[in-house]
């Protein structure tokens, strides 16, 4: 199990890498999370193959282990929808049962099936690969603790602490929260790992002995630090240091409002090379872009409000001063939505709004929400993405909203050019394209058509970059860590 000093530690990251590194020697091996909170996530099968949800980050962590994902391996998912409220996914399905319930209240309910995924996959397979949620030692909730000790002691999991020691204070964030924890979870600590270390590893001594003698725990890995691992960051975070070196030839400017949803799956155009991801919170942001440069509204977990506070910034004329120079502009599910004329909610799920008026488009909001995988094909696309057309693509779909074609607009000739049915529509000039389908910059067929060029250096697959993060785990961890924190789980090892 990884457990982190805080969340940002690095535990989604290291489970990832522990994944592919106990594949590749031939086990068969599962990733696990009690509980995450998140806004990006996965559309996979559930039980009796009703498809359902999980975080992200256990998505890419099944890839890694070359598992099929599935909702059992994160069996609780919160969306946050505002500061204070989350919809709650048991098992993929969204619980307007534990939604309703206080927070205190919801642990001993859903713990039986929590309990339950986890015994099935470590029955089913020689390593489960557990990840912890923020830190284990928040006192105030270690006693309706569902995801982190709780788990470590059903499992009696061989854990790993680990911290981000670029922060500063790692060996009193390690310290701190071993003296935290009760004797009996102590125990179950079997090493420390410091994160994304920069400099010369031989200026941490004496810091390292010391700690084993203040706790008996080893310090079995430091892992320097690494802007261009590949991986998306588990809140879709990116920043100017992780750049694609060499020139920029597309600047892709993503939207930022509150309720972002969905940021992980930009993480492949993040490697390609000439390709930069900025965040925009403000119309300063969209001012230097030029029209060959994309202005990108990604998913939202709320629509209407993260529409509300993107007119509050004043983005929704900068938005529209870039798509009148005839700038690229794209929409994701929830941006999608927002392109349209209006925002219909008769349902009490999200919210009346109009929308920024760039496709003559409706939505409106019903009970039933959309979570399936979808094949689909692009038709005739004009514009900056023409190169999509006739592309096959795989992705998922998550949204509550149902869009179509503004009838009043259609009635005096304005009509969306439809380039996928039902999922995708563009404006008469084609430079505004809005779809449902996330996952696009995924499929290689998509990039390659979008990116592809004579002599530009290959994106790296996905299996070439959990083979990365499997090669630096098993150079950081001292010899026969590894191999120790497994050996009982899988005999055959």
């Amino acid at each position: 199990m990884v457990l982190g000093t805080t969340s940002g530690a690095g535990k989604s990251w290291l489970t990832t890498a522990l994944c592919r590194y106990y594949s590749n020697r031939g086990l068969k091996v599962a990733p696990f999370k009690a509980q995450n909170m998140s806004n990006n996530a996965r559309v996979v099968p559930g039980p009796a193959g009703v498809m359902g949800e999980i975080g992200s980050a256990q998505y890419f962590q099944a890839l890694a282990a070359r598992a099929e994902p599935e909702v059992r391996m994160n069996p609780l998912l919160l969306k946050p929808e505002a500061d204070t409220h989350s919809q709650v996914v048991l098992m993929g399905q969204v619980s307007d049962e534990l939604t309703a319930m206080p927070w205190r209240g919801r642990s001993e309910k859903v713990w039986p099936q929590i309990a339950a995924a986890l015994d099935a996959l470590r029955a089913e397979h020689d390593v489960v690969v557990i990840e912890g949620a923020g830190s284990p030692a928040e006192i105030n909730l270690h006693a309706s603790d569902i995801v982190n000790m709780r788990v470590a002691r059903h499992a009696d999991a061989r854990c790993l602490l680990v911290t981000d020691i670029d922060r500063g204070g790692a060996f009193a964030h390690l310290y701190g929260t071993w003296a935290l924890l009760p004797e009996d979870e102590r125990a179950l600590i079997h090493g420390f790992v410091l994160n994304k270390f920069r400099g010369d590893a031989s200026l941490l001594a004496p810091a390292p002995q010391m700690l084993q003698d203040l706790t008996g725990v080893p310090t079995v890995a430091t892992i320097p630090m690494n802007w261009h691992h590949g991986l998306p960051e588990e809140d879709g975070v990116f920043d100017d240091r992780s750049i694609s070196a060499g020139s920029v030839h597309t600047t892709v400017a993503v939207v930022a409002y509150p309720r972002i949803s969905n940021l992980d799956e930009f993480q492949p155009l993040k490697n390609v090379p000439g390709v930069r991801l900025l965040w925009a919170r403000s119309p300063a942001d969209l001012g230097g872009l030029k029209p060959t440069d994309w202005v990108v509204l990604p998913g939202s977990k709320s629509t209407a409000a993260d529409l509300a506070w993107l007119r509050a910034q004043g983005l929704d004329s900068a938005i529209a001063q870039h798509a009148g120079r005839g700038g690229a502009v794209l929409g994701v599910c929830g941006g999608l939505q927002m392109l349209g004329e209006a925002l219909v909610d008769t349902a009490g799920i999200d919210g009346n709004a109009p929308g920024l008026g760039l496709l003559p488009l409706v939505t409106t909001f019903e009970v039933a929400k959309t979570v399936q995988r979808t094949q689909a094909q692009f038709g005739a696309v004009a514009g900056p993405w023409t190169a999509l057309a006739g592309v096959a693509v795989t992705g998922y779909e998550i949204h509550h909203g149902q869009t179509a074609q503004h009838p009043a607009m259609a009635a005096k000739g304005d009509v969306a050019r439809e380039v996928m049915a039902g999922i995708a529509w563009q404006n008469d000039l084609g430079n505004v394209l809005g779809l449902y389908l996330h996952g696009l910059f995924e499929y290689p067929a998509a990039l390659q058509a979008l990116f592809g060029r004579t002599g530009a250096a290959p994106v790296p697959t996905l299996d070439a970059v959990f083979d990365g993060l499997a090669r630096t785990v098993q150079d950081c961890f001292a010899p026969g860590v590894l191999h120790s924190l497994a050996a009982e789980e899988a005999t055959n090892l």
